[in-house]
């Protein structure tokens, strides 16, 4: 064996520089190639050990028990690396097996265990039982190998009946069985099931093993029993980085972020060893990422791949996405995950050049993008002008066979919702074999987005026919659509299925119930709802002081503001757009001031268009059409067309014809074919008596394609006898239960 090495340390250094063709003659004995196998599991190459492997055969050399050994771990190796194309891995994998067969090596337990836990790593988990099945002989490690491919593989239930099965066939469990094991149930659902394996570990005295406490503990944090998680941590008389790495997590996950910094403290004063899962741990735990990075310079972790990459996650996922690019270009292993994370980050600022430059890149360095980073892109196509980039990843989707992933589908049909092209989205839909609630949201949403609640009102009931349960996504979709065209009496319905079902009111929810009660006219109740909330979100208090500002109730609105200051809530930009709303309907010109100045002093926010539009219609509104104009003037960001209307305006208003006219040619150039203009200079000319302006604006309109008489009126009907024009499964309200 130290000749293998000898061999292997040699190829290890030289095969780099000189390449694989160069050093392997058509003749060579087997410990030639054992050496060359060796050293790409080193060096976890497993497309060379392949090619070494093919060559041995092409020699005529014969593969031995110990020639399979080596190349199958090479392959394990190389599955922890995220640039690996496991699709070809899995082929690759099935062709070796083939041999080992052919050869009769499938004979030797410890082979077949091997294979089984490297198809466990590649996610193949039909291929590991068939050839568990299939193994004549069978030891405690090869169970221990499927179950932890089960687990690993999220069938935590088989993970289970498997461990079940090992006991009844006489096997008896050891440490590392249960290390494998209790990973699936960290679950709520299935957390019995845990504490029966815990109480299985203490029973045969596995309990007190280190790994097993870890396991253990991970599984009590996922399951939100920090207590218990707790309680095996102090039990651990030998703490280990994993130990700590694990309650790290556990109080992380948990949003004790304090705890988890404290134990990362108290980590560090034991002078436990610090690695990258350390370092992944505590930025889950909300640890600053600036500091974490510095840190990570400082113990020498700067040139782990991990740590690096969830650096990358951490910088793009609160929007520092300068740090981000900077951190990765200087990655010296570029990978699939970090490149996703900027993607996502990308594509949630608008930045689509640069999304498109990360997908090419990913295209450049033979990644094969995933389900979640094709997702990430189609989240930032939000408008049609995109519509060409977004048929372009939609064909790739068809190309690799990405589409038929229901994260991906849904991800299309909310893009070409965005488009306006619902139609598309429905296809997909439609063309969808098993449809989850996550898709049948995405299409309600859709729905809604397009303007199209009652074909949104009609696949909701069409969904409760077919047996699936609505979540709080699916209402609060819903109740978006009732808010735009008034359906009341469809919103009520939906606030009593949740009441009835005893659907889990979070902020979203809560704030999508006020909306809608706002918005169909029904203050009192909105108010009433808003009361029975124990801790309103900043959301929540917003649509509220909105709801009051919109509704002429604009001291009530201001009462609102200062009672969510009082509540120690800090008011974002939102905030200010509806108290000042509220002082526009109101009239209250000093107080908008005031609130306006305090946007900028106090909080120190750069007030937006809708802002500064706000303060020009409060003012030209009351009169002050001079200061206005000097607001105008002074504004920081250039006016738009709200801003310039406002103004307009005000001016019909007080019959300020000269300056009427000079902001329409400001207007006409901003936007000719807005109708809301050409009806302003109608009714302005009109209240001057200057008839012939009026019919020369109004034929203008009708040449810019509009005639100003378009609109709708909305009636929500009761009865459904008297819809006949609208299918009668939409508004089968009796559904809801």
């Amino acid at each position: 064996m130290s000749s293998i090495r000898a061999i292997g340390h040699y190829f290890r250094t030289t095969l780099p520089r000189i390449g694989l063709e160069s050093i392997l003659p058509s003749n060579s004995n087997i410990y030639f190639f054992h050496g060359l196998l060796e050293s790409c599991g080193e060096t976890k190459d497993s497309r060379r050990a392949l090619t070494i492997f093919r060559r041995l055969l092409e020699s005529n050399a014969k593969p031995s028990d110990l020639t399979f050994s080596l190349l199958i771990k090479s392959y394990v190796a190389d599955t922890s690396s995220t640039v690996t194309d496991s699709t070809y891995a899995k082929i690759e994998a099935n062709q070796v097996q083939t041999h080992l067969r052919k050869s009769g090596f499938n004979q030797y337990v410890y082979l077949s265990t091997a294979f089984l836990d490297l198809y466990g790593k590649l996610g193949c988990i039909s291929y590991a039982q068939y050839l568990f099945e299939e193994m004549p002989k069978r030891d405690v490690v090869s169970w221990n190998a499927l179950i932890c491919g089960y687990s690993r593989n999220g069938y935590d239930y088989d993970a289970l009946e498997v461990f079940v099965q090992m006991l009844r066939e006489g096997f008896s469990p050891c440490q590392r069985t249960l290390v494998g094991l209790v990973p699936s149930c960290g679950r709520p659902d299935i957390v019995f099931q845990g504490k029966a394996i815990h109480g299985f570990g203490i029973k045969s005295g596995l309990g007190m093993d280190c790994r097993v406490k870890n396991a253990l503990t991970s599984m009590y944090a996922k399951c939100a029993d920090l207590h218990a998680a707790e309680v095996l941590f102090e039990e651990i008389y030998e703490k280990s980085e994993v130990s700590w790495n694990t309650m790290i997590g556990a109080y992380g996950q948990n949003g004790l972020f304090d705890d988890a910094m404290l134990v990362f403290k108290q980590m560090q004063k034991e002078r436990v060893e610090i690695n990258y899962i350390t370092i992944i741990n505590l930025l889950s735990a909300n640890a600053h990422p600036d500091s974490t990075h510095c840190y990570v310079i400082k113990t020498g972790l700067a040139t782990n791949a991990s740590a690096i990459t969830s650096l990358v996650c951490t910088y793009a996922g609160c929007g520092n996405l300068e740090s981000a690019g900077l951190l990765y270009k200087l990655m010296s292993q570029k990978n699939l995950v970090s490149l996703t994370a900027l993607i996502s980050g990308y594509a949630e600022n608008g930045n689509m050049d640069l999304v498109v430059d990360c997908f090419n890149q990913m295209l450049e360095l033979q990644m094969k993008p995933d389900a979640v980073a094709v997702v990430s892109i189609l989240h930032g196509f939000t408008d049609a002008t995109l519509v060409g980039a977004g048929l372009a990843i939609h064909t790739y989707g068809l190309k690799t066979g990405l589409c038929a992933d229901c994260l991906v589908v849904n991800g299309l049909i909310s893009m070409y919702s965005k488009f306006g092209d619902i139609e598309k989205g429905f296809s997909l839909f439609s063309e969808m074999g098993e449809k989850q609630l996550i898709s049948w949201n995405s299409v309600i949403s859709g729905c809604i987005q397009a303007g199209r609640t009652s074909d949104a009102m009609e696949l909701f009931c069409h969904m409760r026919m077919l047996g699936h349960s609505p979540d709080a996504i699916t209402v609060a979709s819903l109740l978006a659509g009732c808010s735009e065209v008034g359906f009341l009496q469809f919103g009520e319905r939906l606030h009593n299925y949740v009441l009835r079902n005893n659907l889990e009111m979070e902020d979203f929810l809560e704030t999508s119930l006020i909306d809608m009660y706002i918005k169909c006219g029904r203050l009192e109740s909105a108010a009433s709802m808003f009361k029975s909330i124990k801790e309103p979100c900043l959301a929540t208090w917003n649509t509220m002081i909105s709801g009051y500002g919109l509704s002429g109730h604009e001291h009530k609105a201001l009462s609102c503001y200062s009672e969510m200051q009082e509540q120690g809530l800090e008011p974002d930009r939102i905030t200010f757009l509806g108290v000042l709303s509220a002082c526009t309907h109101g009239g209250l010109v000093l107080e908008g001031k005031r609130y306006f100045q305090s946007m900028k002093e106090d909080f120190g926010m750069i007030p937006g268009l809708q802002h500064n539009a706000c303060m020009v219609d409060l003012l030209s509104r009351a009169g002050f059409l001079q200061e206005a104009l000097i607001f105008v003037k002074n504004m920081e960001v250039e006016p738009d067309s709200a801003v310039w209307g406002a103004l307009l305006s005000s001016c019909c208003m007080h019959h300020e014809l000269k300056l009427g006219e000079c902001l329409a040619k400001r207007l006409f150039l901003l936007d000719y074919n807005s109708g809301g203009l050409y009806v302003l200079m109608s009714n302005l000319y009109a209240s001057k008596g200057r008839w012939d302006d009026v019919a020369r604006v109004r034929k203008m309109m009708r040449e810019a394609g509009g005639d100003g008489s378009s609109g709708i009126s909305l009636i929500e009907v009761s009865s459904l006898e008297k819809m006949n024009n609208i299918n009668e499964n939409a508004w089968q309200l009796s559904s809801l239960h």
